[in-house]
């Protein structure tokens, strides 16, 4: 199962659905694998001129709360440990050259694969009886095809791509403690990444890779300074519309490549709200085989279709053959977000319709708290 996003979703909140969407499906079929789709960091709106285009915004942002994007991101990776293999592997391949006769992908790929921790990592990895989760990490991180697809865009010095691999682990291995009922402060976290680091990269790239990590915290931190209280909360909602609707490639790239890397002979993809949008289009506009089922929830692809306003589709066109046969939509009536699909694409799709009992927009943010919800997904999965 592939979890996409919706509007307005950045780290925390996706972290929070992404766990629920595991719950709610481990309560009607127990050990299905449950992957995410986390396109709104990359690819969600921002504004570029810290809300010059906003009257009186800058005024408006007394109080708001700066967010610290270094954890933000970690909130991520413990959900998703491929989060950042994954946008490597969706950059344009490097043009560099050959690197003592092997090109810079074979390069990065083989030091990966053949990695051994130090002696001084693996002892910190030990002392903290986390050496069994270090090993298996390395193991399913050198198993990964969004390693070999981040492989291919790699530079000769790779520092970036060392980095993700570094998280990547890290975040594996805090995984498997937390399932131990093993809990790392955040400065153990950091202080395994940094010797974990430390041995992938030579001291010099090290400290390139680190300055870079810095420069870009810090520019982060400099654009959320100066977004006010509309930015933090409204833009996102409404921008990320806007912006897919001018700019979704990107988006649909992102699914796709999430979609190539989920295991599985078939994948049933599970989408919300504006990524049910973007599901759509994908499907439309290209074969995605190995998706056998569709399920949107609280999506505006019916209502795009009917005004015009669908990218992949315009009425009285119908949906191409290639598109998935078994689609479920599933609305709420006091979502003003959600639409029905079942009458504008006959035959296509199938609704159905929960009360998520909660009044207009907070209604279209509580379908995977809906017990409701998963009986519907439960009795379409069989």
């Amino acid at each position: 199962m592939l979890f996409v996003h919706g509007t307005g979703v950045r780290e925390a909140s996706y972290a929070a659905s992404l766990a629920a969407v595991r719950d709610g499906l481990d309560r009607i079929r127990p050990g299905m694998e449950v992957r995410g789709c986390f396109w709104g960091r990359e690819q969600g709106a921002s504004m570029a001129l810290g809300g010059d285009s906003v009257p009186g915004y800058r005024q408006s942002r007394g109080g708001t709360r700066e967010d610290d994007a270094e954890i933000a991101v970690w909130d991520v990776l413990y959900a998703d440990p491929w989060y950042e293999l994954r946008l490597l592997g969706l950059q344009p391949p490097a043009v560099s050259g050959m690197s003592r006769g092997v090109p810079p992908s074979r390069r990065f790929l083989d030091q990966v694969t053949g990695y051994v921790p130090a002696p001084e990592v693996l002892a910190s990895f030990e002392e903290r009886g986390l050496a069994d989760d270090l090993a298996e990490a390395l193991r399913a991180v050198v198993r990964a095809p969004e390693l070999r697809d981040a492989a291919a865009t790699a530079d000769a010095n790779a520092f970036e791509h060392r980095r993700a691999v570094a998280r990547a682990v890290v975040a594996l291995t805090w995984a498997r403690a937390s399932e131990r009922g093993v809990e790392l402060s955040g400065s153990v976290r950091d202080a395994l990444l940094a010797a974990l680091g430390a041995d992938l990269r030579s001291e010099g790239r090290s400290l390139k890779g680190r300055a870079a990590q810095v420069g870009m915290l810090a520019a982060d931190r400099l654009l959320r300074s100066r977004r006010g209280a509309w930015g933090d909360v409204g833009l996102p909602f409404i921008g990320d519309i806007l912006r897919y609707q001018a700019r979704g490639q990107g988006i649909r790239d992102q699914i796709r490549r999430t979609i190539e890397n989920t295991p599985g002979d078939a994948v049933t993809v599970i989408a919300h709200s504006l990524g049910g949008v973007a599901c759509v289009d994908l499907m439309v506009l290209d074969p995605v085989d190995r998706v056998d089922q569709l399920i949107t929830v609280g999506s505006q692809a019916p209502y795009f279709y009917e005004i015009g306003a669908l990218v992949s589709l315009e009425h009285p066109q119908a949906l191409p053959g290639h598109f998935p046969g078994k689609w479920l939509n599933v609305y709420d009536e006091r979502d003003p977000l959600s639409y029905q699909a079942a009458k504008v694409f006959p035959g296509r799709a199938v609704d159905r319709r929960v009360d998520n009992r909660q009044p207009l927009v907070r209604a279209h943010t509580s379908y995977w708290s809906n017990p409701q919800l998963w009986d519907e997904v439960g009795t379409w999965l069989s």
